[in-house]
């Protein structure tokens, strides 16, 4: 048995990573990262936050996600939140008020009969569409107008080797080389695998947003808009 809580924070520590850059790069708020490093799991909304948050946590921080959501489910109880008993049904209550009209609930009846009728005719009618024209020319020259998303790759401090590769490990092989000081590679795109000798000589973004990477040598990740994970080998 381990402390789950210390084990996390001082695997943090040692990488010399923030609240902030792990935020950003597991999508995971501040709150609940120092929640989970506190072990104080009332605070977070569910088992099955719970269990989703130290996975991804663990797995970012170069851990093995698996073993920290087995020792949390040994250790804790079923949070309270997720055993809601089904509510019973309400008892009837009898009130001295007013009869309802009857000629109002005919009226309202006639009412939805007349605007269903109206709607079944619009439908019914030859040639008739519910397409309004211009509309989806409109969301295609929006998507064609839109921006690709890209990977900029930016050599800091001495720079660093890096090999870059379309979607996987086995993908295409974008880019092969030291990026140096200064120097900027852009590669279009939405996930790359990279292998990145020295994470401290290189600053990337994806999509105009920051991607924080481990202090660790010959560091191997996959990047997507929605995170970045860190793979083993």
């Amino acid at each position: 048995m381990f402390e789950i809580g210390n084990s996390l924070r001082e695997a943090r520590e040692r990488q010399g990573l923030g609240y902030p850059e792990i935020e950003l790069a597991t999508k995971i708020r501040a709150k609940y990262i120092r929640a989970l490093e506190e072990e104080d799991f009332t605070s977070i909304p569910g088992d099955a936050y719970i269990r989703g948050f130290l996975r991804t946590y663990a797995d970012y921080l170069g851990l093995d996600g698996d073993v920290y959501v087995d020792e949390y489910a040994s250790r804790f109880i079923t949070s309270w939140r997720d055993e809601v008993p089904p509510k019973g049904e309400r008892p009837r209550i009898r009130t001295r008020g007013r009869p309802v009209d009857r000629r109002v609930v005919l009226l309202a009846f006639a009412g939805i009969v007349v605007v269903a009728a109206l709607v079944f005719a619009a439908f019914s009618i030859p040639g008739s569409s519910t397409h309004v024209p211009g509309i989806g020319t409109k969301n295609r020259q929006q998507r064609q107008s839109e921006p690709t998303r890209q990977l900029v790759l930016k050599g800091v401090n001495r720079g660093t080797y890096v090999e870059v590769r379309r979607g996987r490990a086995s993908g295409k092989l974008d880019l092969q080389g030291t990026v140096a000081p200064g120097q900027t590679d852009r590669i279009p795109g939405d996930r790359f695998y990279l292998l990145v000798r020295t994470p401290a000589g290189l600053h990337i973004t994806l999509d105009g947003r920051a991607v924080a990477l481990p202090a660790a040598h010959n560091l191997r990740v996959l990047v997507t808009p929605q995170r970045t994970t860190r793979l083993r080998g």
